[in-house]
Parts: structure tokens; sequence; C-alpha cells
């Protein structure tokens, strides 16, 4: 145990000394929550619409309300008065407006004798979120004129009655998760992977093949440095996270000791998945080569930016294996939810297995001779 530790307290000593590794190690997923967080999955607002009116009825004057309230209130778009259709067209074409919404002559005589009224909508779909949040605005809309103003005894329709069980998860605290899990895999490859292939590159595990320390012993004081780096890098971003996002969790007791679980469990199998790759490797450049790989590889197939559901098989496949699908399960479990033990106990099972697994494949990979 002395030996071990001996280890550990020499690769802390070395991390602690270098706090500019420390903040890089953090930048880049601090950097992603904030721009991300931000850019992605917020409510579509101020698209500009045109709004061609070829009838000028009472009925022509409700969708002008309608569309003054949608400005007023959720502001998912705002309509510009066009004076015809080809012109709108064109600057939808163009990219001037988002989309044009037409409102053909004769819509209100049709209205009243029921004879199939239509309004009509260009919108630019290369924009996909774009088009889709105002499609979807505008048939909410139709549906809200749809309705009589006196309602029968008798309903006709099947309403639908949707109950959330959470309020609304804006972008920022759904990333979160991801970011945490991403910032500890960060500090596992710099301040693990790479110092390890530099040590190696320098000379310094010549010292310990000479001491008589065992290779369990060197494996595991190497790897618990290294899971003491990520724990650190975790509980950092969990706190800043939590903080910049507006997320209460880690004030409740239970679920800052299941968040520790999470990030304990995850800086082992990090570790030791880490440490398998590397077991082998002696040139300094190969970590450095396969970092961008590795994250690409890692984080998009897990579920922290798009859910697994959209995956096609063979993606779902690498996330059943990927660590990184059930550190982000958990935190999401555990941040969003508060699911308690129950939502996370298999992913802390996976991510222990994992983990102690790989350190143990690493350990009998590992060469004791130069």
């Amino acid at each position: 145990m002395n030996r071990m530790f001996a280890i550990v307290e020499r690769e802390m000593r070395k991390f602690f000394r270098s706090p500019v590794l420390m903040v890089m190690s953090m930048m880049l997923p601090v950097v992603q929550l904030i721009i991300l967080g931000n850019a992605y999955g917020g409510h579509i607002r101020g698209a500009r619409v045109a709004l061609v009116d070829h009838d000028h009825g009472p009925q022509a004057v409700k969708i002008r309300e309608a569309f003054d309230a949608i400005a007023s209130n959720i502001r998912t778009f705002t309509t510009i008065d066009y004076p015809n259709e080809v012109q709108a067209r064109e600057d939808v074409r163009t990219g001037k407006v988002e989309a044009a919404v037409i409102i053909p002559s004769q819509y209100s005589r049709r209205v009243y004798a029921q004879d199939a009224p239509r309004i009509g909508l260009v919108v630019d779909n290369s924009d996909q979120f774009m088009s889709s949040a105002i499609e979807a605005q505008m048939q909410s809309l139709v549906q809200a004129l749809d309705q009589p103003a006196i309602q029968p005894r008798l309903v006709k329709n099947i309403a639908l009655q949707i109950v959330e069980l959470y309020p609304y998860v804006e972008y920022m605290k759904f990333l979160l998760a991801g970011t945490i899990a991403l910032a500890m895999y960060i500090s596992v490859m710099i301040g693990g992977g790479m110092l390890y292939i530099d040590d190696k590159a320098r000379g310094v595990h010549e010292g310990y093949l000479v001491t008589p320390i065992t290779k369990l012993e060197l494996v595991m004081g190497l790897n618990i440095a290294g899971s003491i780096k990520a724990v650190l890098a975790g509980i950092s971003l969990t706190v800043i996270g939590s903080l910049l996002s507006g997320l209460g969790t880690i004030f409740h007791p239970a679920a800052l000791l299941q968040l520790f679980l999470l990030i304990l469990g995850a800086s082992i199998a990090f570790n030791g998945m880490m440490f398998l790759m590397m077991v082998r490797v002696d040139d300094p450049l190969v970590p450095r080569a396969i970092f961008g790989v590795l994250n690409t590889l890692l984080f998009f197939p897990s579920g922290a930016v798009f859910p697994i559901a959209a995956f096609p098989r063979w993606l779902r496949a690498v996330a059943i294996v990927d660590p990184f699908t059930y550190v982000v399960h958990g935190l999401q479990a555990v941040l969003l939810k508060d699911g308690g033990f129950a939502a996370i106990r298999f992913d802390l099972f996976f991510l222990f297995t994992f983990g102690i697994g790989t350190l143990l494949i690493a350990t009998s990979l590992f060469k004791r001779t130069l």
C-alpha cells in the first residue's frame, strides 16, 4: 500500500503543480455548455413571416389578430405585409423572410359557407428547426380558429390533454450531464493517458521498473491518481454547471450522494478504459492523434446531445457499450428528474463493473519489463 500511494502522491503533486493544466481540462466543457446551451434547444423567436391578404374580410382580420397575439406573447414570429404572393415567395426563397402566409380571396365567404376554407403557408424547409417551429405554431393557430364560438352539447372532436412531469427543461440543463462527462473524460485523457505516455517516453517508468513494486500496485497507483483528478473535475463541473444552468439539485444531500457515486463510477470507468487503450502504447503522439476520434466516438452516441432513440441500429450498438451513455443517463436522472437510486442503480453497476474489468485486463497486459 505504501508503494502504491507513493505513486499516487507523486502523480497528484505533479498535477497540482500545473494549475493551467487543471483549468484548461475544464475550459472546453464549460465553453461548450455556455455556447451550445444557449445556441441550441431554445424556442424560436423573432422569425419574419410575410403576410399576403387577398381577402381583407372579417375572418382575415381574426387571423391578423391571432398573429398580433403571437408577436406580443410567445414571439415566435412577426408578420410583414406584402402586396402580392409572387414577391413573398421570392423573398422566402432568397432568405429575406422565413415563411409566407397567404390568405386567398373569398376566404371569409368560404368560412361562413363552410366551403373548405384554406390558408397557404410557404416555408423555407432547408432550415428544419425554423420551418418546424413556424408550422407547429400555424397548426395550433388553425386549430384554435376551427373551434366553434358556441360549443355543442356533444363533443365530436377528441382532445389530447398533455401532462408534463417536469417544468420546462432548458437545453443548457439537458446538456449539463454530457458536459460533466466530457470534462471528466478530458481530465482522464490529458491528466492520465497523455501524462502516462509522456512519462514512459521520458524514462520515468524505468525508475518504477527497477523497484520491487508489482504490476498491480503500479497500475492501481496510476489509476487511483487518475480517478482522483477525474473526480475533482466532475465535482467542479457539477457545481459550476448547476449554478450556470440554475439547477438546485446540488443543495439536496441525497442527490449529492448519488452524484458523487456517479462521478466516482465514471472516473473509474474512464480511467480503466483509457489505461487499457494506452497500456501497450509507447509513442507520445498516439494519444494526441486519437483524442478527437475518441471524443466523437464516445460523446455524441451517448445521448448527451440528441436522444439515442433517433439513432440507427449500428449507432445504438455503440451506445450500449459506451460508458458515456450510462454517465449521461445517470446524471440526467439525478439532476433533471430527481429519480433517486432506483433510476441510477444499473448505471452505477455498469460503470463500476466496466471500470474494474478494464483495469484487471490492463494489469494483465502491462509489461513489467522495458
